[in-house]
């Protein structure tokens, strides 16, 4: 971050950078910073440099230029760029964008080519339909945005982008169709509802075609995200920082912004880029949702739940949810049922019924819970996370036991890998007395999932069933130093005072002695 640059910065004026390594990691650190203009001038180009430092540095320099109103001086960067380069993707996408500027309509139109990837054929596709757009070829364009959307719901960037179009033309009507098409499979997506809510209203302006500068802004998301998804965590919050160069109020990337510095630990870097979309937009809702569950994140759960409160007075639905979610995040659970019944509406969403459902059970409201629960699964029967939560409730309380094992064994073998979905299986055995088995499939769920004191707990708990007494107490005496819950605290020191001498005969022992 700003910090990092700073330091190479002092380093590099101080010491000794024959072979150019504090330069170079200069570039890094100011680029990721988010000072592109810098970087640009940072960017490596001697002997000394690599070529993926040269290589970057050619694509900074190439969208500075853009971003500088002088698209000719980034066209011969782009050209340079290797095919084999890690940014061909970036450089192929933004290409087209880049001759638009410089006035190359031929150079514009042509569609760029992915060699067989993918992501380059998929938006270098939407690319030229807005640079037909833009060009007044609007027959050309609409095919390649029919193409785009096929005959099923579109995903929502192509649904707005094509939608947006029809809006332009005139065709309210087909705009709408399109935003109820793609709504049927994202019925809560805010985005596509205000698109439909703008296209119905004859007196609403509509939305203004992406200017060139904000349409290769958005053309480096695509790219930005594959980086991600390999991992490439750095280069994609460098392709998301030149798109905001780019675009400063392009608020898609502000979010990708806030995520990764998040995962990197920069709290105040996180909270400053979710904080950047304004009220009103699209992405207002997603973005305060973020920044309340970092606070949640940082234990300040008082600071989250008024902002969360905040949003959800605008009365938006996903917000209302948001605020659900961190009701139950603090144990505010009875709250947390109010918010979710005042949005289950006669045809319930299953995810509202299953919120709603364990809010319910845990503030003490059973029956009603169960009713919810059921009923989500009703409409998802394979969900492991429902067959998981309400097959463990039934066993805790002793019911449907046959039934409820073979629910939670059915949700652990579609996630064998979660340590909380082979704990719940571990306990349910230890409910039904099976404590051998149960203190095998807890011995897996710690493997799989080490710092967690549940497990630990129930861990320890079978431990002391098959007596071996003195590894229940270790699992116990760890459960303490992983920051448990007050009330699990106060459990667990109890059981390392007093064993399980004086504890609850488990579910099934109790049957069998009826």
């Amino acid at each position: 971050g700003a910090e990092a640059a700073a330091l190479f910065e002092r380093a590099r004026i101080t010491g000794d950078d024959e072979q150019g390594v504090l330069s170079d990691r200069l570039f890094a650190a100011t680029l990721m910073a988010g000072d592109v203009m810098k970087a640009a001038r940072l960017a490596p180009q001697g002997p000394a440099a690599s070529d993926f430092d040269k290589q970057l540095g050619r694509l900074v320099k190439a969208v500075d230029a853009m971003a500088g109103d002088e698209p000719k001086a980034a066209l011969p960067i782009f050209a340079e760029q290797s095919a084999v380069s890690i940014h061909r993707a970036a450089t192929a996408l933004m290409t087209p964008w880049a001759a638009a500027m410089a006035g190359d309509l031929e150079m514009s139109l042509a569609r760029p080519q992915g060699r067989g990837e993918r992501i380059v054929d998929y938006f270098g596709m939407l690319g030229q339909a807005f640079l037909f757009e833009h060009a007044k070829r609007f027959d050309e364009a609409e095919t390649d945005f029919k193409a785009l959307a096929g005959n099923q719901a579109a995903d929502e960037l192509i649904a707005l982008a094509y939608g947006g179009f029809l809006e332009r033309r005139g065709r309210r009507a087909d705009a709408v169709a399109l935003y109820d098409r793609s709504l049927s499979g994202a019925p809560r997506d805010a985005a596509l509802q205000a698109a439909r809510t703008r296209a119905l209203d004859p007196r609403a302006a509509p939305p203004p075609r992406p200017t060139l500068k904000q349409g290769a802004a958005q053309a480096l998301l695509a790219p930005a995200a594959i980086m991600m998804n390999a991992k490439h965590q750095e280069i994609g919050l460098i392709y998301l920082r030149l798109a905001l160069r780019l675009d400063p109020n392009f608020n898609g990337a502000w979010l990708g912004v806030g995520d990764l510095l998040l995962g990197a630990g920069d709290v105040d870097g996180a909270r400053a880029a979710f904080a950047k979309p304004k009220p009103g937009s699209p992405e207002y809702g997603a973005a305060r949702a973020k920044l309340a569950w970092s606070y949640q994140s940082g234990k300040d759960g008082e600071t989250a739940l008024k902002l969360a409160r905040e949003t959800a007075a605008s009365g938006d639905l996903d917000a209302k949810v948001t605020l659900a979610d961190l009701l139950r995040a603090n144990e505010k659970y009875a709250e947390s049922a109010v918010v979710l019944t005042d949005l289950i509406g006669p045809n319930p969403d299953w995810r509202l019924l299953y919120a709603r459902g364990i809010s319910l059970d845990r503030s003490g409201q059973w029956k009603a819970g169960e009713t919810d629960l059921t009923a989500a699964l009703a409409q998802r029967p394979d969900d492991a996370e429902i067959l998981n939560y309400l097959g463990y409730s039934w066993i805790d309380r002793g019911e449907h036991l046959a039934e409820a094992l073979a629910m939670v064994q059915k949700a652990v073998g579609q996630n064998p890998n979660s340590g909380a979905m082979v704990d719940s299986l571990g306990w349910a055995y230890y409910r039904l007395g099976d404590f051998k088995m149960a203190q095998q499939t807890l011995e897996h769920a710690i493997e799989l999932e080490a710092g967690d004191p549940d497990i630990n707990n129930h861990l320890g708990d079978a431990y002391w069933r098959v007596g071996r007494k003195d590894e229940a107490g270790f699992q116990w005496r760890r459960v303490l130093t992983l920051d448990p819950e007050p009330k699990l605290k106060a459990e667990v020191e109890g059981k390392i005072a007093h064993g399980l001498d004086a504890a609850p005969t488990p579910v099934a022992t109790k049957i069998a002695e009826r």
